[in-house]
């Protein structure tokens, strides 16, 4: 499994894909955070990276896919997966690498950002006037949402052979899993009835849960389990291609 784990990475970073996503995340996330009038930081009164943490994950929906959209099905095109398939390593192992390198080089996106909260605790008036606990969780939210969007982009890349049909379909089913709930629970026919329950159903109430700075469990297992699902899903699809 670290053979795969190390492989990847290393294709990730001899590779452009790791350098443009994140330069294009940060160079996004700053826009909005420093530019942009209608968000910009330097518009509040106050020390916030709300900004921050309100557009990662439309960004995310975008260059997450764009990522995994390699993982299976470059494989599949160059023929590598035969190969794989031939080594005493389990289905699990395999999928398990990807999802870690592909995670990984998300975690390369986020680590620079750390700018961001220096910037705005400089910025702070008195120095360091900035909620750190909230944006600890919204950092801890940010990571299972990413963790989510990459096994949903891995699955999505072991059903196709095309790279651009599996980006396409990762974006989607992201944006299903993300925003389809609440969309669904403000239905006439849904609301003062099932309208909560449906909203907990979707991955974006879980999201917030967290970056209100509290550690929910319920919202942690919630993302382990949707992870897992996906994860499961993928080893079966590689298991149904290859039978």
């Amino acid at each position: 499994m670290y053979s795969i784990y190390r492989k990847e990475i290393s294709s990730f970073l001899s590779s452009l894909i790791a350098y443009i996503v994140i330069i294009v995340f940060l160079m996004m996330v700053g826009l909005f955070m420093w530019v942009i009038p209608d968000t910009s930081l330097l518009s509040y009164n106050y020390a916030t990276l709300d900004q921050l943490f309100t557009m990662a994950p439309l960004v995310f929906l975008f260059l997450i896919p764009a990522t995994t959209m390699r993982s299976f099905a470059e494989e599949r095109q160059t023929g590598t997966i035969e190969f794989l398939s031939t080594k005493p390593i389990s289905d699990l192992e395999i999928v398990g690498a990807k999802f870690l390198a592909n995670l990984t080089l998300v975690l390369f996106a986020l680590l620079p950002t750390a700018i961001y909260y220096y910037s705005v605790y400089k910025l702070g008036y008195p120095e360091g006037n900035l909620d750190s606990g909230g944006i600890m969780g919204s950092y801890i939210g940010l990571f299972f949402l990413a963790a989510v969007f990459v096994a949903i982009g891995v699955f999505a890349s072991s059903v196709t052979n095309n790279q651009i049909v599996s980006f396409i379909l990762a974006a989607f089913l992201c944006f299903i899993c993300y925003f389809a709930f609440g969309f669904l629970s403000s239905l006439p026919i849904f609301v003062g009835s099932l309208d909560y329950l449906i909203q907990k159903m979707g991955i974006s109430y879980h999201y917030a849960a967290l970056s209100k700075g509290v550690i929910d469990s319920r919202s942690v297992i919630y993302f382990l389990t949707v992870i897992i699902f996906f994860i499961v899903l993928t080893m079966y699809s590689l298991k149904q291609r290859r039978g």
